[in-house]
């Protein structure tokens, strides 16, 4: 199968997620600078949200567009890491409008970690179907970054229930070390 269907449909589904996040920004009912305080929470997880969903959607891209074809367990394992990640605006949501409460840190955590172990999944499916000498397997290599990255959840959402702040900027310093888009597919298939 072709990946053209996958990537119009990944695309579709988190330009869909951003937009049902954004949507749950509620303006206030006053009209006094003030009045946006209280939505502080509110926007800083959103942002961050916005900035995840930005990461997955950028290496999602790069990681497609070293592949040629597609099969059902690249489907499914695909349709696995959606799945985690049309959960980002509930967990967002429930962050900002609790202040960042323990509970809500902790499953925001969580839900991180799925979406990463979801997408390391995609990637070995992608592999597994093209082979270990493609272009797309000397690119992922060890995958160093994805593995710290999950590690870094693991130790955050425990944390979250006894220090909250502590576990949201390990989430930030993930989506630091994210924020460049991953090179390793363009470096190599410029090659």
């Amino acid at each position: 199968m072709t990946k053209n269907r996958l990537e119009g449909f990944s695309d579709g589904v988190i330009a869909i997620i951003i937009t049902i996040m954004v949507l749950e920004l509620r303006a206030p009912h006053e009209t006094n600078p003030a009045a946006l305080v209280p939505l502080v929470p509110v926007f800083l997880s959103y942002l961050l949200s916005f900035v995840y969903l930005g990461i997955y959607w950028s290496n999602h891209h790069h990681l497609l567009h070293a592949v040629k074809h597609v099969n059902g367990g690249v489907l499914w394992a695909n349709l696995h890491l959606l799945f985690w990640l049309s959960l980002v605006p509930f967990v967002t949501a429930w962050m900002g409008e609790n202040h960042f409460a323990p509970w809500p840190v902790a499953l925001y955590g969580t839900v991180l970690l799925f979406a990463s172990i979801a997408y390391y999944i995609l990637t070995r499916a992608l592999i597994s179907l093209h082979g270990a000498d493609s272009p797309l397997t000397k690119a992922v290599g060890r995958d160093f970054k994805g593995l710290i990255s999950t590690v870094i959840y693991f130790v955050a959402i425990p944390l979250a229930l006894v220090r909250w702040w502590l576990a949201c900027a390990l989430y930030v310093v993930v989506t630091i070390m994210w924020l460049v888009p991953d090179r390793r597919i363009e470096r190599t298939l410029i090659e």
